[in-house]
């Protein structure tokens, strides 16, 4: 055995030390990979009953707001009737009773008139 022979032997152990110390990183690296890949797979089985219970939830929640919806529309033409008929009592009564009321201040005011002389006044 030359020394050419005994560094290359040399040189080869160390290579498969380090090969050796830089597999345990790899082999620890691995095992971290493998609990991710748990982790994610019980994430996923917890989240599909969580998007199913969502999805029941918004289905139920649509259901309310249409039946909601209803409600506001028969709302809206409740008022729009309830004005219609504010509008024509108004225009049914209301002139009539302004006129009236005019009539009995005119009514109430010449009696007065009559009733008390007015002392700035002279007969003729």
């Amino acid at each position: 055995m030359s020394g050419g022979d005994i560094a290359g032997l040399i040189a080869a152990g160390v290579f498969a030390l380090l090969v050796l110390l830089l597999a345990v990183p790899i082999l620890k690296l691995g095992g971290v990979f493998d609990e991710v890949r748990k982790s994610i797979r019980s994430i996923s089985d917890g989240a599909t009953p969580l998007m199913d219970e969502v999805t029941a939830t918004v289905s139920t929640t649509n259901q309310q707001l249409k039946k909601v919806d209803g409600i506001a529309s028969n709302v809206s033409d409740a008022s729009a009737n309830i004005s219609a008929l504010s509008s024509l009592v108004a225009a049914t009564l209301g002139s009539p009773l302004i006129k009236v009321a005019a009539f009995s201040y005119g009514v109430r005011t010449a009696l007065s008139t009559r009733r008390k002389p007015s002392t700035g006044r002279r007969s003729r």
